[in-house]
């Protein structure tokens, strides 16, 4: 038998243990890691464009554990009432090649977003950041929210989103948890005297949703809106004043907001800054990028924590995914030990 997390169990463990819970767990499987960067199997996610969106495949392997999870970007998504990005996922076991969990993952990929956020925040933001401008308050927004409240404290948020209920969506979600959220007029009103600022919009263009002028010495920019080809969200004049920071560099390249840079554009991999081989933020008025796009490690660690955070409990349930005959060389007999049924 196979483990089995689907959306509604996976909605009662976040209900149940709190999402912020959540997020900090997963950054702490992602740090451990990337400590380990150098054992894993490692390859840019395989993509399949339309002119709509794109479906993706993002498989890793560290020798003990292999994970694949399929991810969809459609951006026009939500005017026809679905989702701009869904996932699932499975972990399986290297040694017998059997799949030993089967999750969604479009909630568990905001999730692990969100502690990939929180890991990068950790080494690059400034450490005396009070306030968080987001610039998009679309799906990932208050999981963006949580993640660096919890690296940075920072409870003070100003958002700007070309849709004004997706503003106050944001607002009304996350004041009850405490933020102080206010809505700004523009991105430029929103980033005015922000530390750290996140931009995570949905438009499947080369767009700049962050001018240069915006960005001033000192700040910190999150940006995880561009991952994929043909996607960014900031001028490039940012990138050229900023030290930029990415996940796994052959796969930003091609997909993140570096697309836009000369191939020798120098980058450093968050890994190095976490073993302490490279220096993450050296001065209080560098400008440090961290562009995310999402990597497969990443999705190894949060379903590692899912399967042994929910083991044997009420969240998963087992499904009767994999053929397992008495015999291992009878498939066949397998299907006629079964009534047909009429």
């Amino acid at each position: 038998m196979t483990a089995f997390v689907g959306v509604r169990n996976m909605l009662r463990w976040v209900a149940d243990r709190g999402a912020a819970e959540i997020i900090t767990g997963i950054a702490g499987e992602i740090t451990t890691d990337f400590l380990r960067w150098d054992r894993f199997d490692k390859t840019p996610r395989v993509a399949h464009h339309t002119p709509l969106g794109v479906v993706e495949l993002m498989p890793v392997s560290d020798g003990r554990e292999y994970s694949f999870k399929y991810v969809n970007g459609h951006p026009a998504n939500p005017a026809r009432g679905l989702q701009t990005v869904t996932a699932f996922g499975v972990l399986a076991d290297m040694d017998s090649g059997y799949p030993v969990l089967v999750s969604e993952m479009t909630v568990l990929t905001a999730l692990r977003t969100a502690a990939m956020s929180a890991v990068a925040a950790r080494a690059l933001a400034p450490p005396t950041a009070r306030t968080h401008a987001m610039i998009g308050a679309g799906s990932q927004a208050e999981f963006q929210a949580l993640a660096l409240r919890d690296a940075l404290g920072l409870e003070r948020i100003r958002v700007w989103d070309v849709d004004p209920r997706a503003m106050a969506k944001l607002a009304g979600n996350l004041g009850p948890l405490g933020f102080h959220v206010a809505l700004a007029a523009s991105a430029a009103d929103a980033v005015a005297g922000a530390e750290v600022v996140t931009t995570c919009t949905a438009d499947k263009a080369l767009a700049t949703v962050l001018r240069d002028e915006m960005v001033v010495p000192g700040v910190h920019v999150n940006a995880i809106g561009g991952d994929c080809p043909g996607k960014t969200e900031l001028d490039a004049g940012i990138l050229e004043r900023a030290s930029v920071f990415v996940e796994y560099t052959p796969q930003t390249r091609v997909e993140g907001e570096i697309q836009q840079m000369p191939p020798d554009f120098p980058v450093t991999e968050m890994w190095r800054v976490l073993d302490g081989t490279a220096p993450g933020r050296t001065r209080p008025e560098e400008i440090t990028v961290f562009d995310s796009v999402g990597f497969a490690v990443e999705d190894l660690a949060a379903l590692r924590y899912l399967h042994q955070d929910v083991r044997g409990s009420r969240y998963v349930e087992d499904i009767d995914l994999v053929a397992d005959p008495e015999d291992p060389k009878d498939l066949f007999g397998l299907c006629l030990s079964l009534d047909p049924v009429g």
